[in-house]
């Protein structure tokens, strides 16, 4: 044997065969020719029951994942509203303090004047609050009416497309017709 350019030994030609079993011996591909078989070790009682717990638990603990990743969102995005209207508060403009005032106070009123009907105590008290911030917020009152002007009638036609459907499926049927030019 002689040791070659990349330092693997090389068979010679004539060389022992003690080199061979050397080369055998570091094989990376050989097995080896003891024979090892894997055995498991049975399960303990203390395992079986962590096992079925965990089993039995799994839907819910993936349920409980699903809300917080969905809820987690919404809580991050709440909790800074809430920091920033902190920081508003805190360096907030000049008149902003008897401006709230007024307008809570106009909300106490319609509460007052809303005795003895629930729809009263549901529309006097955000009526009052609204007119309220409209004399001091003229601009942002007029966008605010436009917008729910439009939704409102959208809302209107939507339901009107609604009760004209059902209309026409229940009431305008061929047999349900009663003065139709064929029953003279």
């Amino acid at each position: 044997m002689r040791p070659g350019n990349s330092g693997i030994f090389e068979h010679e030609e004539g060389a022992s065969s003690g080199c061979e079993n050397f080369l055998l011996w570091l094989s990376l591909y050989s097995v080896p020719e003891g024979q090892s078989k894997y055995v498991e070790e049975p399960r303990t009682q203390l395992e079986e029951s962590i096992s079925h717990l965990r089993h039995y638990c799994k839907p819910y603990t993936s349920w409980c994942q699903e809300t917080y990743s969905q809820t987690k969102p919404k809580m991050q995005s709440l909790v800074q509203w809430g920091l920033d209207s902190y920081e508003y508060l805190q360096n907030a403009p000049p008149g902003f303090f008897p401006r709230l005032g007024v307008i809570g106070f106009a909300g106490i009123v319609g509460l007052l004047l809303a005795r003895g009907s629930k729809i009263k105590k549901l529309v006097y008290p955000p009526g009052f609050m609204g007119l309220a911030a409209s004399l001091y917020y003229p601009q942002q009152a007029i966008v605010f009416v436009q917008v729910s002007g439009e939704k409102l009638y959208d809302w209107g036609l939507r339901g009107y497309i609604v009760v004209e459907d059902l209309w026409k499926e229940n009431f305008q049927k061929p047999g349900n017709v009663k003065n139709s030019p064929g029953n003279k």
